[in-house]
């Protein structure tokens, strides 16, 4: 696994032609870093927990801290990295596509013309690795809104602003 060089993709060039729609640009591939760190630290009770049961010395040695800490390193190791490159998106003149999910794939599409509003949340992790989320909050229940991660900041103020200034126009 190695890691991408760190790309910026202004919102400009997100636009996709009408003849590319299968064309996703990925996430940034630092998304891949906070994706492990929060999977370290979901295994991180269960890790403790063999632990525990290893010092109670009930079975052999490793009998309980063996088999977790393998599960913990593929989770940690390789689930990041799956859920990575499930995910993209697509800004298109008029519409945002996303892309995600690994057993259930989900391909959402949101014409700015049914953005209410739209947020850009950085968590702790995000903030250090200056990436942001781009969360579209829309008209209707099922999808209200819809979370892309994994941007760099500057990119998702970018395309919160094309996003926009495209419903300005749309309400003149």
């Amino acid at each position: 696994m190695t890691d991408h060089p760190a790309q910026t993709v202004p919102a400009e060039d997100c636009l996709s032609p009408a003849s590319d729609e299968n064309a996703l640009t990925p996430l940034h591939p630092d998304h891949v870093k906070i994706l492990r760190i929060l999977t370290a630290l979901f295994t991180l009770p269960f890790i403790i927990g063999s632990l525990v049961l290893e010092a109670s010395q009930v079975l052999p040695a490793g009998f309980f801290i063996m088999p977790v800490v393998l599960a913990a390193a593929f989770l940690i190791l390789r689930v990041p990295l799956r859920r990575y490159h499930a995910r993209g998106f697509a800004m298109g003149a008029d519409r945002l596509r996303v892309v995600r999910g690994l057993l259930f794939r989900s391909d959402t599409v949101v014409p700015f013309g049914r953005v209410q509003h739209i947020d850009v949340d950085q968590g702790p992790l995000e903030r250090y690795y200056g990436l942001a989320t781009l969360t579209l909050h829309t008209a209707g229940s099922h999808n209200a809104s819809v979370h892309l991660p994994g941007l760099l900041n500057e990119d998702a103020m970018a395309m919160r602003e094309v996003i926009r200034a495209h419903i300005k126009r749309e309400t003149l």
